[in-house]
């Protein structure tokens, strides 16, 4: 019992290397909100413009969409990291990680919000044009707040998948927590940094896993 508590609860490592690991916090935060935002605010736009019925948009969404739901985002990653500073493009490393996950975000927001937008009847929509409403208003004011209603579990399950996507930082250098804990586990020989990093992990997004648990049991409710 001694030696696993050394091993992984060394209190002389952790508060040695805290700091570190609460950097890696708030970096890793910080790329989760704005990685949401940005993607949910894509996705939403995309699936908002689906709506028109243009053929040619439509042929470019649904092919934005299926191959960023397709494409590993290590890969994507690795290929925009290393790969474009050949053609004259250097992005920093949480650039990279921003842009690939909020992208991989929009492409199932996007799917997300445009099943919301199929299944609400036909009606709702004729019902919103007959008022006097035009098409615009009709998707605003009618369809969109409950295509987001019937979105929203769903979007928070994804969300909460995408952020957690944060530790393939680590392979790009991005000081976030997993980078923060492999670093000071190679210096100190110790996996207290691993275990504290797991902690900080799970302090992070166990409140969300419990409002996603929330948000499905409420919807959940009010359907019935």
């Amino acid at each position: 019992m001694d030696r696993f508590i050394e091993t992984f609860f060394n209190a002389a490592v952790m508060a040695k290397y805290l700091p570190d690991i609460l950097h890696g916090v708030g970096v890793t935060v910080l790329l989760a909100v704005v990685i949401i935002l940005a993607g949910v605010a894509v996705g939403l736009g995309l699936a908002c413009l689906r709506t028109l019925g243009l053929r040619w948009l439509n042929v470019f969404i649904i092919c934005y969409a299926d191959i960023g739901r397709s494409l590993p985002p290590l890969v994507v990653i690795l290929l925009f990291y290393f790969g474009l500073p050949n053609v004259g493009l250097t992005l920093s490393g949480p650039m990279v990680l921003f842009v690939v996950l909020a992208g991989t975000l929009a492409a199932f927001a996007e799917e997300i919000f445009w099943a919301g937008f199929t299944s609400l009847p036909r009606g709702q929509w004729e019902a919103g044009r007959a008022t006097g409403l035009t098409f615009g208003e009709t998707l605003l004011h009618v369809a969109l707040p409950q295509a987001a209603r019937l979105a929203v579990p769903s979007l928070v399950n994804r969300a909460l998948a995408i952020t957690k996507m944060t530790a393939l930082g680590s392979v790009i250098g991005v000081s976030e927590i997993l980078s923060a804990a492999t670093t000071a586990q190679s210096f100190s020989g110790s996996a207290a940094p691993l275990t504290m990093g797991a902690l900080a992990y799970l302090a992070i997004f166990i409140p969300f896993v419990i409002v996603a648990r929330w948000l499905e049991s409420r919807f959940a409710w009010k359907k019935a």
